[in-house]
Order: structure tokens, then C-alpha cells, then sequence
């Protein structure tokens, strides 16, 4: 099944691109004024609790790219989906479109969350005490919006 990208999809496709790209170039630009010893993780908080080479950073790097990619790549092949739903010639259709936003919309969410674990570090900044709870609310609701209008399809 080929599902057509819509304008939404479009626009939320390319900010993905724009913040990794620029989380890159970023991280280029900038690499020599980044400090030899970064933070390497964060409690719940958002309080650095582990330090590390600032090679380290290219992990993160890496993930968000692989996560964008590996994504990227499933969404291409519905019919690999799980759908969780009982999938008729009447529904089909309308199923698929909306497990497409949940997938474009999580990596929307997912993209600038990686991009502020990357550039944080180089700051060497805490996160914000709102970051991770912002980020389980946003990444939850989404899926939670998109998961009730698929069983209501």
C-alpha cells in the first residue's frame, strides 16, 4: 500500500532534516570550542551526573541519525505495521494515513529532543528541570492521540 505524503508530512519531514542537519553543522562549526570534558548524562532532573570525553558526543550523533533513518525506513512499508487494529477494504485506507501521522509526528517530537541532548553537552549545560517530563508528556500524548483515532477508525 503507498500512502501519499500530505503537506504535513512534508513540512514535519523537513523540520526532521533542518534539526539534524543543523544539530551537525552545529557541532562542526563549533567543535573547537566545545570543552575536552562534557556531560555524558543527566539524572531526571536534568542535573549532569557523568562526565566524558567530548568525542562522546558523536554517540548521540549517531543514534539520532540511526533513529531518523531506521524510522524513516519502516515508514515506507505499511504493510510491515502493526496495526492493532483489524484492517478492512473500508478502513484501510484511513488506518494507515493516521499511523503515518503518529510515525511522522513521534519523530518530530524525537528529533529536537536528540538535538538537545547533542548541543546541551557542548554547552556543557544542565537541562532544563521541565525537559524530561515535557518530553514523556509530548512523545506519550502524541502517541495516545493518534492510537484512539485509529481504534476509532
Amino acid at each position: 500500500m503507498n500512502i501519499k505524503d500530505t503537506r504535513a508530512d512534508t513540512i514535519m519531514e523537513y523540520l526532521c532534516r533542518i534539526m539534524l542537519i543543523g544539530t551537525l553543522i552545529y557541532l562542526i562549526v563549533c567543535w573547537n570550542t566545545i570543552p575536552d570534558q562534557i556531560p555524558t548524562h543527566y539524572n531526571a532532573a536534568g542535573e549532569i551526573d557523568d562526565w566524558g570525553g567530548k568525542g562522546m558526543i558523536w554517540f548521540t550523533v549517531i543514534i539520532s541519525w540511526a533513529l531518523y533513518l531506521g524510522i524513516s525506513f519502516v515508514e515506507r512499508y505499511p504493510d510491515i505495521w502493526n496495526t492493532g487494529v483489524k484492517i478492512t477494504r473500508k478502513n484501510s485506507e484511513k488506518v494507515y494515513r493516521l499511523l503515518k501521522y503518529l510515525i511522522r509526528t513521534s519523530k518530530l517530537i524525537m528529533t529536537p529532543v536528540f538535538s538537545t541532548l547533542i548541543i546541551f553537552p557542548a554547552m556543557e549545560k544542565p537541562l532544563p528541570v521541565w525537559f524530561t517530563p515535557l518530553y514523556l508528556i509530548l512523545l506519550t500524548g502524541n502517541a495516545v492521540f493518534w492510537l484512539i483515532r485509529i481504534f476509532l477508525a
